[in-house]
């Protein structure tokens, strides 16, 4: 069965520009605030392009990009659009020229009382292969666009009946993949039907439970077909500094691929916590475990994951990471992170696993001028080959407002891999200039 319901290759990207579109069409959105605009140039120069342990290449990347960020003014219809879109060329021709997305939208209008639709769509570049460099030969873009509508039937005072229902569809574009004997990402485009039961509870102003009933039903380009059914009870409690809300369940996720049927089942949630510890800090908390597969929205949602996109198409995923936000008094900023996650591709008995951490930091130096620099570390677990991989990078830069719209900037940094397979280790030294402009 053919399972493009309306998209065509010659159109990849079209569920993505149908949600643009369907939110600039809000009746009531069109009166909102102006949309803040930007444009910038960036100009990185790089001593090994290609992220190799010998024979490095030198080369400029030079990046065209703009930026948005809206939202509607409330209403009936309410719609938000933010991110950017940029075009990169290399000076030397190191890999082709190739758009690039880091694009999100979303919207929703009531229909009737009660009766809501939502459309959403995310665009971003993911990595293909987790055991092979980030560079652009190793990189597609993932387009997750979802609709449907939502129902919520008001039972008592304290009680409501939520009735959910998405099409969601994902698609993928190879950029400058040159690796042989690669999967083709397009293979795991996929269509899916998400519906979804929910019953709330309000216990006080500031407690809800819960049950939620989900079904999946999702086909992929390649002939397989995954069906998930989950079943988890849902909280959330908020104080006066602290909300926390989660779920735990069971989920039950059926991959069927040439007429043979494989099963798994697990214990699945989610846990987020949010606590202000003074008016100039804020932690928080955020732990995920699911039974998913590459297509699914996981890695939009946690931005830090990667799916492994060479993989069996089902995988049980856990994250955790926990941080700290810190404003000083003099403008100076400081996050702190610590992450892990892990993930079992069950069809092909392959677990990856990753823990690292990062600090941010930025500092007023004189007026307009600012000091930023970031260091990140992390450890990856490959279990197809039995190795280890570390991870250390750490930039160092200045960012200079020369008027209320124009901003300069300039930073430079040091990238390194160290492995228990020598072919997957470098060292990258690079610099970068960049200027954006804002229309006020």
């Amino acid at each position: 069965m053919d399972n493009k319901l309306f998209i065509t290759k010659k159109n990849l990207f079209w569920p993505g520009y149908a949600g643009i579109l369907m939110l600039a069409g809000l009746p009531v959105v069109t009166l909102a605030a102006p949309a803040q605009i930007s444009v910038g140039l960036d100009n990185r120069f790089t001593d090994n392009a290609r992220l190799t342990s010998g024979n490095e290449q030198s080369d400029i990347e030079t990046t065209a990009r703009v930026g948005i960020d809206w939202t509607s003014d409330p209403g009936r219809c309410n719609a938000s659009v933010g991110g950017s879109l940029g075009y990169s060329v290399w000076l030397d021709s190191t890999f082709d020229p190739e758009a690039r997305a880091d694009l999100g939208a979303a919207g929703d209008c009531e229909i009737a009382r009660g009766l809501i639709w939502e459309v959403s769509d995310n665009i971003r570049q993911v990595t293909d292969n987790t055991r092979n460099p980030d560079t652009p030969a190793n990189r597609s873009t993932k387009n997750v666009f979802s609709t449907g509508p939502t129902y919520t039937l008001p039972l008592t005072r304290r009680d409501q009946l939520l009735l959910s229902a998405r099409y969601q569809n994902t698609q993928f574009l190879e950029g400058n993949n040159d690796d042989d004997g690669q999967v083709n990402v397009n293979d795991l485009d996929s269509d899916r039907i998400i519906g979804s039961v929910s019953w709330n509870h309000l216990f006080d102003e500031t407690t809800t439970a819960g049950i939620n009933l989900r079904a999946d039903r999702a086909e992929l380009d390649n002939q397989v077909e995954i069906d998930t059914d989950t079943a988890r009870v849902t909280f959330s409690k908020a104080w006066p500094t602290t909300q926390m809300s989660g779920a735990v369940g069971v989920s039950e996720i059926e991959t069927t691929a040439g007429g043979v049927s494989r099963s798994s089942d697990g214990v699945v949630g989610n846990l987020s916590l949010n606590r202000q510890i003074n008016p100039t800090a804020d932690v928080y908390v955020d732990f995920s475990r699911e039974l998913t597969d590459q297509t699914s929205d996981f890695d939009i949602r946690f931005g830090e994951f990667s799916f492994n996109l060479q993989e069996t198409s089902v995988v049980e995923v856990t994250l955790l990471r926990t941080g700290l936000d810190k404003q000083f008094s003099g403008g100076s900023t400081l996050n702190l992170e610590v992450n892990t996650s892990y993930s079992d591709y069950e069809l092909s008995d392959n677990d990856e696993e990753r823990y690292g951490g990062s600090i941010d930091f930025t500092r007023p130096l004189v007026s307009q001028l600012d000091l930023t620099g970031g260091l990140r570390y992390s450890v990856r677990s490959f279990d197809i080959d039995d190795t280890d991989d570390e991870f250390t990078e750490v930039d160092l830069g200045l960012s200079y407002e020369a008027s209320e719209s124009l901003r300069l900037s300039g930073s430079v940094g040091h990238n390194r891999r160290d492995s228990d397979n020598g072919r997957r280790e470098y060292d990258e030294n690079w610099v970068l200039v960049g200027i954006t402009y804002a229309f006020r």
